[in-house]
């Protein structure tokens, strides 16, 4: 491991904000696992409208009372103030020098793409010199500034894609946006991709580079844990997701507990989440007559979610199309086994010992799949499951991994 701190730039498309403190969580914690051996600058641009601007100009101007995520661990506030289109707000979180740029809402979508554009200058230049690299969290316009900072200034850069639109089933077209991501992924230092089942869709839509790595989410392992007063009667499943149908399919799984609600198989089921399907859901459990099966709590964040996953008996998903779930890493980390649709790379990360894959779209082979866990899950071994996250996606573990990366 290098003794040298570098100086990384995230220019990260997903990042928590005020308004979302859980969106791109994960490149959130990558920062933080990065910034253990370098000196990690964050830049995060988020678009606003009329009314979430109103809201905040109704806040103090004191930084310790802005909603963000972790806004408990927010060791310095440098930086907050508003010019007329952008509110620009710099703290320090975990030791990531963290700068969001919150941009009005333009009127057409031109305006808005140079609007982001100019947010992300703003950003750059608020940075601490020298910069030794620029990492990009999902491209394409993002890939698109760094590769200008290559050009203009000699910035090396390299990509983490954590988006799964290149997978089959989703939207990855259009002439411009192909020719522009083949562009800066070819002149990128290193591509990492969170699965290696994303790395090969990339390359089969003709992202070509020499050097694609597989780079591990990360979970943080003081937060979640082993229940050891767990005794739960009937059943508890898990499910956690962003509740959003098309993707997550918690339509189907609905229907597949339905089916074993009907086999005469005791259970209880929470999902946890909200978003834009959350409503629809709920009236779909009532419709289906498992009011009494099931339960909503909403979003759930920290603290909360860990003791609440950590309570049930095993994880169940049921996605049409995935990545990388990290709630998937979570749960193995709190010593729960998985019930998964087998799709992205979660096949990556689950095998016989640490649950049952089906296929998607299958609600007859997801609901077998259940009541064969709901027999057999106490056969997994809790210690077992949460040392398979230990030795790979610990914050040490992922922070010694990204440096490597940096020092290549």
């Amino acid at each position: 491991m290098n003794e040298e701190r570098k100086h990384i730039v995230f220019l990260a498309r997903w990042y928590p904000h005020r308004y979302d403190p859980m969106f791109g969580l994960f490149v959130q914690r990558h920062a933080e696992a990065a910034a253990l051996f370098n000196d990690i600058t964050v830049v995060y641009c988020q678009q606003d409208n009329e009314a979430t601007r109103q809201q905040v100009e109704s806040q103090s101007r004191d930084a310790s009372t802005i909603p963000m995520n972790n806004k408990q661990d927010i060791v310095d506030a440098s930086m907050h103030y508003n010019k007329k289109n952008f509110e620009i707000i710099r703290t320090l979180e975990n030791n990531v020098d963290t700068i969001r740029i919150y941009y009005k809402k333009p009127k057409n979508k031109i305006l808005s793409l140079l609007r982001f554009y100019r947010a992300n200058m703003i950003g750059l230049k608020l940075c601490k010199s020298p910069v030794d690299l620029i990492h990009v969290h999902i491209l394409t316009r993002l890939g698109v500034i760094a590769w200008i900072q290559k050009l203009l200034h000699k910035t090396p850069y390299i990509i983490t894609e954590h988006w799964s639109r290149y997978l089959p089933g989703n939207d990855f077209g259009g002439f411009i946006r192909k020719l522009a991501t083949k562009i800066v992924v070819r002149n990128a230092e290193l591509v990492t991709t969170v699965t290696d089942n994303l790395a090969k869709a990339m390359q089969n839509h003709g992202l070509k580079n020499d050097n694609y790595v597989v780079l591990p989410n990360v979970v943080n392992l003081d937060m979640f844990h082993i229940s050891e007063k767990k005794n739960n009667t009937p059943c508890k499943i898990i499910h956690v997701s962003c509740f959003e149908d098309k993707s997550k399919n918690i339509s189907g799984l609905l229907e597949s507990l339905k089916i074993v609600e009907q086999k005469g198989i005791d259970f209880q089921c929470t999902l946890i989440g909200e978003g834009m399907d959350f409503d629809f859901m709920k009236a779909k459990a009532e419709e289906l007559q498992l009011i009494n099966k099931v339960s909503f709590t909403g979003l759930l964040e920290g603290q909360k979610l860990a003791d609440e996953l950590s309570s049930g008996d095993f994880l169940v998903l049921s996605s049409n199309y995935e990545n990388m779930p990290v709630v998937i890493l979570e749960a193995l980390a709190s010593g729960l086994p998985v019930v998964s649709t087998n799709v992205g790379g979660i096949k990556e990360m689950i095998d016989e010992t640490k649950g049952i894959l089906v296929e998607p779209r299958n609600k007859e082979a997801l609901a077998g799949a259940i009541i064969k866990m709901i027999e057999t899950h106490k056969d997994y071994d809790p210690n077992y499951l949460r040392k398979s996250v230990i030795e790979r996606y610990g914050y040490e573990s992922v922070g010694k991994f990204l440096d490597s990366i940096y020092n290549k």
